[in-house]
C-alpha cells in the first residue's frame, strides 16, 4: 500500500446519507478478484444513465469538484460487507473519506486497503459539506500522525480516532503481511529465547 502521512487536497461533497456498499459498487461488478478497475464502476448507477451517459446532476460528474477526499453524509458504507467498495474508492483516486459515522465493516475494509476513514462530529460534517459546496477549491488537511483534520478556511481543527495498529500500517504503507514481516527480527528473537528446537 501507499504510505499515508499527511494529505492536503480539495474535496468532493456527497451529501447523501446512508450510502450503502451496493450504491458504492453495485453487485453486478463483483466478478473480478483483482482490485484494479473497480473505480470505473464507482457509484455506477448514480453516475450514469441506462445508456451509459454521465448524469449531469451527480457530484462526481461536476468538473468544478475534484480531489482525493470524499466528504460524505452520515452512515457511509452501510449494508453488505463487500471489500470491493473500498477497492472502488481507492481505484477511483480517493485517499480518505470523511463522515460523521461509518459502518464498522466498511471502516475495517477501508483501513485494510489504504483508504483513511475520518470520523468527525455531525456539526463539523455539516460545516465541511457547506464550505466545500460553496467553494470547491477549499483545501482540507488530514494529518494522520497527529490524528487531526484541519480546514483553515473556516477554522476547523478536529481530532479523529484510529486504531493504533491500523495507524502504524497506514503510516508505513503496510498491509497485514507487510507488518508481520516488519516484525521478523522480534519473532526470531522470541523463538531463540523461548522455543526449544
Amino acid at each position: 500500500m501507499e504510505k499515508f502521512s499527511k494529505l492536503l487536497s480539495s474535496a468532493i461533497p456527497l451529501i447523501q446519507e446512508n450510502v450503502d456498499t451496493d450504491q458504492i459498487i453495485p453487485a453486478r461488478f463483483l466478478k473480478a478478484t483483482s482490485r484494479e478497475g473497480f473505480g470505473e464502476h464507482l457509484f455506477k448507477d448514480w453516475r450514469f444513465d441506462e445508456y451509459g451517459e454521465p448524469k449531469s446532476n451527480f457530484i462526481l460528474n461536476d468538473s468544478e469538484y475534484s480531489g482525493s477526499i470524499l466528504v460524505a453524509g452520515e452512515n457511509f458504507g452501510c449494508g453488505s460487507s463487500r471489500e470491493h467498495a473500498a477497492w472502488a474508492l481507492v481505484d477511483y483516486g480517493f485517499r480518505a473519506v470523511i463522515s460523521s459515522y461509518f459502518a464498522d465493516i466498511f471502516k475495517g475494509n477501508a483501513l485494510n486497503n489504504g483508504l483513511l476513514p475520518v470520523q468527525v462530529s455531525s456539526n463539523t460534517l455539516r460545516e465541511l459539506l457547506a464550505v466545500v459546496q460553496l467553494d470547491p477549491m477549499t483545501l482540507l488537511e488530514i494529518d494522520l500522525e497527529a490524528q487531526l483534520l484541519r480546514v483553515n478556511k473556516i477554522g476547523i481543527q478536529e481530532h479523529f480516532e484510529i486504531n493504533t495498529y491500523k495507524k502504524t500500517c497506514l503510516l508505513n504503507g503496510y498491509d497485514d503481511i507487510d507488518f508481520l514481516m516488519s516484525q521478523i527480527d522480534k519473532v526470531s528473537a522470541f523463538e531463540r529465547k523461548y522455543i526449544e528446537f
